[in-house]
């Protein structure tokens, strides 16, 4: 919970039904009231939108802290940075930006803009860069250094699945790469192309296919076109009563194609599954034809093919649509919050809670330290709210609760009221058989108003120069414990490798009747000299805990080019040589985002 203050949405946060931040009139923002792009660099006019160039989310909203009293003493104490005193990076200015010329020959330009129209076949710099990374640290360092190595050489938007076959034929015929584009959100690098790569590179944008085709009433299974962004297509399904129960982080700016290609998980997974369960069908572009999966809801097909494109990242061709499992509207959704009183309460809590006849929506407990985070970022309590909120903590420490080793925790539930009230009854007793309690909706509701703005806090971070970054696994019930003590210690032995004060901290979350997801976050200040070499300590002892404790390199984020160095060490060397054998038969000339996945 990252409790960032709301202010009046922009237009384009308000279309997309977003929570929103900080507006750009706010002396506070990090975009100066009124400002614009440059018309010299202003993008395509294709109808699609996309985020800005050197950050999260869209240009005038952002993260400010001067009504929040507890988040600067909070940073100051866990990474030693002074916002009083640190200077505020300034917007980088894109004219500024050194990048190669686009290397697309006129007639397969020409090619394209007979497929798609001139209006959407762009070589424009600023389409280019848009194109380039996703939204990870280092695609944000990088970029904002002004010097990118390699972008797509023209980034093409596509009407439907017919003009995405005629693009994947043209690229194939002129041996070009191709490299599909959803939401750009991606953390994991698995959008940039590779730097040495001398064949034209043509991004596909997804982004004009963005309609709920078709819902089976009977069945719940709805047909999404690919680039449809997490709003847009909630939009859509709620207008005739369905959800599709899939929310992601990036839910804002990522896509049901991006998801599938990541196989990536949502805040409500416990209820709704991860986008590999939600997921039954498929369409994927390939050269000369199309990969069809159809949407059964189970089949002793052979090796299971939509497996296959579930995290395959652009690999095995460009997935143009997605049949999902959808569901009717709860008549009730609430989250409610809980504290324990420490985390070895919270996760043994969670654990039961997995293993009971309860059924909740969401199930999430965070660690001493991120609960402290989440406190020193709220707004300073007044009035009633501040005398409750004294009265709780007394309370506790009454009862002998280190509040230092508190844990916050969020439950949600859904479905009639009746259910909903069973399922509230059934976990309270398992709250209570482990020594925490139930402290409302309150917490609850703030979590639900917030949990799509923690990436405008990294990019905060990163304007005083401050890392700010997440890592991800999943493990045994048995494990999980131990690989998190183990990341926790990795992540503090690279912090003292590189003298610096450092912070990490986790949630669990997308409990399974199996195990668990770890969700860690951590910062710190970088240097000047070598700001990535430095992200690369931490990032890459973090990773390794995670492989040697027994967890997974990433639960949900995908492979790219960020977590592939592990990969052998995951799903063992034969498992690597299975999936290279994969890509080489199915893609035999590297057209399709080569080097992703694979180390």
């Amino acid at each position: 919970m990252t409790n960032l203050d709301q202010a009046a949405p922009s237009a384009e946060e308000a279309e997309a039904g977003a929570p929103t931040t900080e507006h750009a009139s706010s002396p506070h923002s990090a975009v100066a009231a009124g400002a614009s792009v440059d018309a010299s660099i202003e993008p395509a006019d294709t109808g699609v939108k996309h985020m800005k160039w050197w950050g999260w989310g869209i240009e005038g909203v952002g993260f400010h802290h001067e009504d929040k009293p507890g988040f600067a003493p909070f940073v100051l104490k866990a990474v030693g940075l002074d916002l009083h005193t640190a200077e505020r990076a300034e917007k980088p200015a894109f004219e500024n930006v050194q990048m190669p010329d686009s290397n697309a020959q006129a007639s397969f330009l020409t090619a394209l803009a007979g497929i798609v129209g001139e209006r959407y076949v762009s070589t424009e710099r600023i389409e280019r860069v848009v194109h380039t990374f996703g939204k990870s640290l280092r695609d944000l360092v990088r970029v904002r250094s002004g010097v990118i190595e390699r972008t797509p050489d023209v980034v093409v938007y596509p009407a439907d699945e017919a003009e995405v076959q005629r693009i994947v034929d043209a690229v194939i015929a002129e041996d070009a790469v191709v490299i599909p584009f959803g939401g750009g959100s991606n953390i994991a690098g698995s959008l940039e192309p590779d730097p040495t790569e001398t064949r034209t590179i043509v991004s596909v944008d997804l982004g004009r296919m963005n309609k709920v085709l078709s819902i089976d009433d009977e069945s719940g299974l709805a047909r999404i076109q690919a680039g449809a962004l997490g709003p847009d297509l909630e939009d859509q399904l709620k207008a005739k009563g369905w959800t599709i129960g899939h929310f992601p982080d990036s839910f804002t700016h990522s896509t049901v194609g991006g998801w599938v290609a990541t196989r990536s998980s949502g805040m409500q997974s416990d209820k709704y599954g991860d986008i590999s369960d939600i997921a039954k069908g498929m369409h994927v572009v390939r050269p000369g034809g199309l990969l069809e999966i159809r949407g059964i809801p189970s089949a002793s097909t052979g090796p299971s093919v939509r497996e296959m494109i579930l995290g395959s990242e652009g690999r095995l061709g460009i997935i143009t649509e997605v049949t999902v499992q959808v569901h009717r509207i709860p008549a009730e959704r609430t989250i409610y919050a809980y504290f324990f009183p420490n985390w070895k309460a919270g996760l043994a809590a969670m654990r039961a809670i997995s293993e009971s006849d309860a059924a909740p929506s969401v199930t999430r407990i965070s660690d001493a330290r991120e609960s402290g985070f989440s406190l020193a970022t709220s707004k300073e309590s007044k009035g009633v709210s501040k005398h409750v909120q004294n009265a709780l903590f007394g309370f506790l420490k009454r009862r002998g609760w280190d509040l230092d080793q508190l844990c916050l925790s969020f439950i949600g539930y859904e479905g009639s009221p009746s259910h909903v009230a069973r399922q509230k009854s059934m976990v309270g007793k398992i709250v209570k058989k482990h020594g925490g309690i139930g402290v409302g909706t309150g917490p609850g509701v703030l979590y639900d108003q917030k949990k799509f703005d923690t990436p405008y806090l990294r990019d905060f971070l990163l304007d005083m120069g401050a890392a700010g970054d997440v890592s991800e696994t999943a493990a045994p019930w048995s494990k999980l414990q131990g690989v998190y003590d183990a990341t926790i210690a990795a992540a503090n032995g690279a912090y003292a490798k590189l003298d610096r004060t450092g912070w990490i901290m986790c949630h669990m979350s997308h409990s399974y009747h199996s195990g668990a997801c770890l969700y860690f976050t951590f910062a710190f200040v970088m240097g000047d000299e070598d700001p990535l070499g430095e992200y690369d300590i931490v990032k890459s002892a973090i990773q390794g805990a995670f492989v040697k404790a027994g967890g997974t390199i990433s639960h949900h984020h995908g492979v790219g080019l960020e977590h592939s160095p592990w990969l052998e060490d995951d799903i063992s060397p034969e498992g690597v040589a299975v999936m290279r054998g994969l890509f080489a038969s199915a893609d035999a000339g590297g057209n399709f985002n080569p080097n992703k996945i694979l180390p």
